[in-house]
């Protein structure tokens, strides 16, 4: 037997907590970002995913957070630019302890200790422990719906992998070795757990 929900009848918390017990799993954006004052800023977010090929494009889902918007998205539209950092599964504490608000002159990477590497074509800096750093910069910002999403799509100008990570020859990347996070629902995180291999299509 089927429960049917009317999503008309649910308030924006209630479409979040079913939307994320559904889209599962998701894999995190762990952005940095630097304000127009210079204050770098670090948060993880797991409605992301790839938008394009040519030009490489990712975009990131930031909403709002008791009506206001983000630090991450306030300093992407000011400075148009971010990295999104790809951690793994010995990061997951640190991950989880960035998404927590603090003001916005608070930079969660010097709160946390996290070293830093300088990114190549923009001022944001990158996770230096993070296998993987896309150094990103603003194409566009969607608004969607009531409840204050915003969509911002940004073109991947660099990519940086740990040597482990990616077959620089074939230009493959090695998802196992990677570990990346996955996110569930709730409080709820997962790796990749059992892989299986199919055989190619077409």
């Amino acid at each position: 037997m089927l429960e049917t929900i009317q999503a008309s009848s649910l308030d924006a918390i209630e479409a979040y907590k079913l939307l994320t017990g559904v889209i599962v799993p998701r894999p995190i954006a762990w952005v940095s970002t630097l304000s127009a004052h210079g204050v770098s800023n670090l948060a993880p977010f797991s409605y992301f995913t790839g938008v394009s090929n040519k030009p490489p494009m990712v975009g990131i889902n930031i909403g709002h957070e008791r009506g206001m918007r983000k630090d991450t998205g306030t300093n992407i539209l000011q400075t148009k630019e971010f990295v999104v950092n790809i951690a793994q599964w010995s990061q997951l504490e640190v991950l989880h302890a960035s998404a927590e608000r603090h003001p916005a002159e608070v930079s969660e990477i010097e709160l946390l200790g996290l070293a830093t590497t300088p990114s190549v074509h923009i001022k944001p800096p990158r996770i230096a422990q993070a296998p993987v750093q896309m150094e990103c910069r603003l194409h566009q910002m969607i608004p969607f719906g009531d409840a204050g999403s915003e969509f911002y799509v940004g073109e991947v100008i660099a990519f940086h992998f740990r040597e482990d990570v990616i077959d620089m020859t074939k230009l493959r990347v090695d998802s196992v070795a990677l570990e990346p996070i996955c996110r569930l629902g709730g409080p709820f995180y997962a790796g990749l757990g059992e892989k299986v291999k199919m055989a190619p299509r077409g």
